[in-house]
């Protein structure tokens, strides 16, 4: 039986020594041109991060400007949406109610009526919008619904109505007023329910923000929900105003209504400017990105032919080293590996 020498022992590890340099390094080279980028970034850059560290700042802040723009343009077009909605059912509701107007006949007064009643239960639902848990017009306090619904409002009106008496159209309008309008009302310290403080600008980027200051107690929301709970009211058979007083009721609603058009058109007029910003941010964010992407590359990429030739001649030398292995031990390829 033959025995291994000092000088066999001393080339075997030898040999093993190589085969772990070789497999460490075609390791490394494999991940190397995967990525694109090189495994020995201290190596690479001679020990000097500055730039780099200097590019990963840059890329830090990005994200989150990314991050901010895409929260903020799903908030503006949700906003968007439910304005949307509020506009084409008041617009509608407006049309209606001054065409019924001129009708004598109870039941179309009792049904414009009872449509004002189901519009506004679409306008509080919509002014009640919320994206990923977060109420839209709720100010800070993202975490409640800014409004109560629309029947808990009527039936705060038609107590508020029955309490003082209100027979005229002038009496009914200063309860509504008083309801909707006064500090401290009915309004403001029951129907609305959010904060009276607007949630944070959203950042866009260095020094640039975009401001959603709207909340459902904007005064052109309760003027929205005022005339429409009017036309509700109107042919509401608890208080049985005569159909003078119904018709009467419903021609001002209308007539409020269409007005009120113009303001809900400014505030979407807005709106649409600050998504007009907020998309722009979004362009510039990812140029931005994308510039920095390309230059940490450069920084710390390597040249795939290169590599590609390198992890090529690891394998023949792996190979090499394999075939001398097998004729100094007479190892197999199992026994080796």
């Amino acid at each position: 039986m033959s025995q291994m020498t000092i000088g066999d022992m001393a080339a075997h590890f030898m040999l093993r020594r190589q085969n772990v340099d070789i497999k460490q390094n075609l390791t490394q080279l494999t991940e190397e041109l995967a990525s694109g980028r090189t495994a020995d970034v201290s190596e690479h850059l001679g020990g000097n991060y500055s730039y780099l560290n200097e590019i990963e700042r840059g890329m830090t802040l990005l994200k989150g400007y990314e991050t901010a723009t895409g929260e903020a343009g799903i908030f503006t077009g949700a906003m968007q949406a439910s304005l949307e909605t509020v506009q084409e059912q008041t617009s509608d509701l407006a049309a209606d109610l001054v065409m019924v107007s001129s009708s004598s006949i109870p039941s179309v007064l009792t049904s414009a009526s009872g449509d004002a009643r189901t519009q506004l239960q679409s306008i509080v639902s919509a002014l009640n919008t919320n994206v990923a848990g977060r109420a839209l017009f709720s100010g800070v306090e993202v975490d409640k619904s800014p409004l109560i619904s629309g029947d808990e409002i009527l039936d705060e009106l038609r107590s508020a109505l029955t309490m003082a008496g209100a027979v005229t159209v002038g009496d009914i309008d200063t309860v509504l007023d008083d309801y909707f309008d006064t500090p401290g009302g009915g309004f403001e310290t029951s129907a609305y329910q959010g904060a009276t403080t607007s949630m944070s600008p959203f950042l866009l980027g260095e020094g640039e923000s975009v401001n959603l200051d709207l909340r459902a107690d904007a005064q052109g929301f309760r003027d929205l929900l005022k005339s429409t709970a009017k036309a509700a009211l109107a042919s509401d058979t608890t208080l049985g105003y005569p159909s003078t007083t119904q018709l009467d009721l419903l021609r001002m609603s209308g007539e409020e209504l269409l007005t009120a058009q113009s303001g809900l058109t400014a505030i979407r007029s807005d709106l649409g400017y600050a998504e007009a910003r907020i998309e722009e941010s979004k362009v510039r964010v990812a140029s931005e990105k994308s510039s920095l992407e390309y230059a940490r590359g450069e920084l710390i990429g390597i040249d795939p032919y290169e590599t590609a030739t390198k992890l090529e001649n690891a394998q023949h030398q792996l190979e090499t080293l394999y075939t001398l292995t097998v004729r100094m031990s007479r190892l197999s390829l199992m026994d080796y590996m």
